[in-house]
């Protein structure tokens, strides 16, 4: 299986993560993908400490979550569909 460049899969979440707010359910092609955003670019609650949107303090935090396309978390290095600890 082909691994998809992280700088893509950042750009494509970020602009997805634009797209859908907290607030709103994401469309069906869409899934949490945990450990993949950038410090400050998550969607939504990310685990202890933080209260929404844009509160993860590390990049590639275990336990922050973006909403990317169905079917290509697990194809980022670091992608999961379940929530990571430490």
């Amino acid at each position: 299986m082909k691994k998809i460049p992280t700088s893509l899969v950042f750009t494509a979440a970020i602009t997805a993560g634009m797209l859908v707010g907290c607030s709103e359910a994401p469309s069906e092609d869409m899934e949490k993908c945990y450990g993949v955003a950038k410090a400050g670019q998550n969607d939504c609650a990310a685990g202890s400490g933080t209260s929404c949107a844009g509160t993860s303090t590390t990049d590639r935090q275990g336990d922050a979550w973006m909403y990317a396309a169905k079917g290509t978390c697990e194809k980022i290095v670091g992608g999961s569909l379940t929530e990571k600890q430490g």
